[in-house]
């Protein structure tokens, strides 16, 4: 005969489980500090430990205060800068969590309570006693492992990591996002963005690059780049980078050292044809035309 056990197992739901860890930092900035941004396919938020600092996450700024926590989502652009007037510490750390409970935390800002900043004061101090330093280097994210670590050490991460999260979760809405979204901090890195996406254009005039070499070099989406660049210049991006050349050919007819043949060639143009048609379509004329006018005015 067979005994039922008495016994009855209840596996426990896990609402919110932190797969891996990327990378955990801590810095202290300067006042002048700039991060030109990036993006990647796992979470990451970032915590300011002292002063304030402003960030570009996407299509928002943000103005940070000490105590603040944003949360980037997967695959979002985002950038951070100090203010020029105060030097800034902050903690920065990105993981894998694949859990359906996460999108409570898309393009969502927090000020942390004193309970919930010991959480991420815990997972700090299990973090350097697991890992290796530096710790303070924005381009380093490989988490080196110390010899003979107290058991659990990982764990705890872990844990605390999670208890955060879920606190967070159960605290309801954030607390007036509102008042951190700062229209002057969506400017200047819209701005600053533009400016390097230009001065990339400039340095690649002799070579054949496209619209997709472009925003994957700024880390952004096809979308996301067309619009900025649209909204701040007035002009799709890649008739901008067709003039920039053009303006070059310009340049080098007036200097008289190569054919048009050669300028075709050096401008990476497909063929004289493809130059000619493209220099007409912009200046309205030929580039022997061009040429005719330089050497009246002459």
């Amino acid at each position: 005969m067979v005994t039922k056990d008495p016994f009855i197992r209840t596996r426990l739901q896990e609402h919110l489980c932190v797969k891996e860890l990327v990378s955990l930092h801590y810095f202290e900035f300067s006042k002048d500090y700039i991060f030109e941004g990036e993006k990647h396919d796992f979470w990451e938020f970032l915590y300011v430990d002292k002063g304030e600092l402003e960030v570009f996450a996407d299509t928002e700024g943000y103005r940070l205060k000490q105590g603040d926590i944003l949360f980037h989502k997967p695959n979002e652009f985002h950038s951070v800068w100090a203010n020029k007037k105060i030097a800034p510490n902050a903690i920065v750390i990105s993981f894998v969590c694949r859990s359906a409970a996460m999108s409570f935390f898309k393009d969502k800002l927090f000020h942390l309570s004193e309970r919930q900043q010991n959480h991420l004061a815990q997972l700090l101090k299990f973090g350097f006693a697991a890992f290796l330093p530096p710790f303070d280097d924005p381009r380093n994210h490989t988490l080196k492992r110390r010899k003979a670590v107290a058991s659990g050490t990982e764990q705890l991460i872990k844990l605390h990591l999670e208890l955060l999260l879920i606190e967070l979760l159960h605290s309801g809405d954030p607390n007036h996002i509102e008042q951190r979204i700062s229209g002057a901090a969506k400017t200047r890195s819209e701005v600053d963005l533009v400016r390097r996406m230009c001065l990339f254009m400039e340095q690649h005039l002799y070579d054949h690059i496209q619209l997709e070499h472009i925003y994957k070099t700024f880390n952004l989406s096809k979308s996301h780049a067309l619009k900025i660049f649209k909204d701040r210049t007035g002009q799709p991006l890649m008739k901008y980078y067709r003039n920039l050349k053009i303006e070059q050919a310009k340049q080098m007819i007036r200097e008289q050292l190569y054919n048009f043949t050669e300028i075709a060639e050096r401008l990476q143009y497909s063929s004289v044809h493809n130059f000619s048609r493209q220099f007409k379509s912009v200046t309205d004329m030929s580039p022997s035309e061009y040429a005719r006018t330089v050497m009246a005015k002459l």
